[in-house]
C-alpha cells in the first residue's frame, strides 16, 4: 500500500488503484488477488479456508467479549483494540487439540492466554496501579470480587498529568462464544480525590450465573478524571484509562 500525500485525498477506485482512509492516514493500494470462487473451490486453497474460518470464528469471539465489557470498554480502549485482541483469540485457537485444523474453537482453546490483555495500550494496568489487590472468582456462586488494602493514590497510581480524581472498576463476563451471548455485572468505587493521603479499603464485587460451565473473564481499569468548577470530566475523553483482563476462569 502506498500513502497519499498533497491536499486532495481521494476515496473510490480509479482504474486499478484503490484509494481509501484508515487510523493510519489516506493510503492508496493496486486492486488485486485470486478470484474468490477459486479460494471458495479450488483443494489448492484448501489452508486458507481453513484459517479464513479460524480467523472469522476468532472475529466473532472478540465482539462477543467487547460486546461483554461494553460498559467499561468504551471508556478505555485505543483505535487498535480489535485487531489485537483478534490476534490473541487466533493464537487461543490455534492451541485447540480437540478439533480438526479449520474446525478448532476458542473454547476448547488456551484461554488462559487472554490474561493479562490490556485494552488500551496508552494506559496499560501494569504501568498504572502499582497497589496490591487480590481476586477471586467463586463459580459455584457466580461471584468475582476485588480487593485493594490502603494506598496512597499519588504512590501507587501513575496518572496522567491534569489529573485531579479517579475511580477503581471491576466486572466479570460469562463468555459464551458458541451462541455469541455474554453475561456481564460490573462494580466501581466513587470518584475518588487522587490527592487524598490514603483511600479507604476497596472491596468490589460482582455476581454473574452461578455453576456456569461457561468461561469467565474478569477485567479490573482505572478511570481518570478533572475536576473544573465542581464537575467532574473524563480527563482526556479517557485516552490513558486503564482496563486488563486479571482472570480467566474456565472448567
Amino acid at each position: 500500500m502506498a500513502k497519499q500525500t498533497g491536499i486532495i485525498k481521494l476515496k473510490g477506485t480509479i482504474g486499478d488503484i484503490s484509494f481509501y482512509k484508515t487510523s493510519d492516514g489516506h493510503l492508496a493500494r493496486e486492486k488485486g488477488g485470486v478470484d474468490k470462487n477459486r479460494i471458495q473451490n479450488d483443494p489448492a486453497f484448501q489452508r486458507t479456508r481453513e484459517n479464513g474460518s479460524e480467523f472469522g470464528r476468532a472475529g466473532k469471539g472478540g465482539k462477543v467479549i467487547r460486546n461483554a465489557i461494553r460498559v467499561l470498554l468504551q471508556n478505555a480502549k485505543d483505535k487498535r483494540v480489535v485487531s489485537r485482541l483478534t490476534k490473541t483469540l487466533v493464537a487461543i485457537t490455534k492451541t485447540d487439540t480437540t478439533n480438526e485444523r479449520g474446525m478448532r474453537t476458542l473454547q476448547d482453546g488456551d484461554l488462559s492466554l487472554l490474561e493479562g490483555f490490556d485494552f488500551n495500550l496508552n494506559g496499560k494496568l501494569g504501568a498504572t496501579l502499582f497497589a496490591a489487590y487480590t481476586k477471586a472468582f467463586d463459580r459455584v456462586t457466580g461471584e468475582a470480587t476485588l480487593d485493594l488494602a490502603v494506598f496512597s493514590p499519588i504512590v501507587r497510581i501513575a496518572a496522567p498529568s491534569g489529573t485531579t480524581h479517579f475511580k477503581v472498576v471491576m466486572g466479570a463476563a460469562e463468555l459464551d462464544f458458541e451462541n455469541e451471548t455474554s453475561v456481564f455485572e460490573s462494580d466501581e468505587t466513587a470518584i475518588l480525590p487522587y490527592t487524598a493521603a490514603d483511600t479507604a479499603a476497596i472491596a468490589l464485587s460482582a455476581t454473574i450465573t452461578a455453576n456456569s460451565t461457561l468461561p469467565v473473564v474478569q477485567v479490573l481499569g482505572v478511570e481518570f478524571y478533572q475536576e473544573v468548577n465542581g464537575e467532574m470530566y473524563a480527563l482526556k475523553n479517557g485516552a490513558y484509562n486503564a482496563l486488563s483482563v486479571v482472570t480467566v476462569d474456565t472448567l
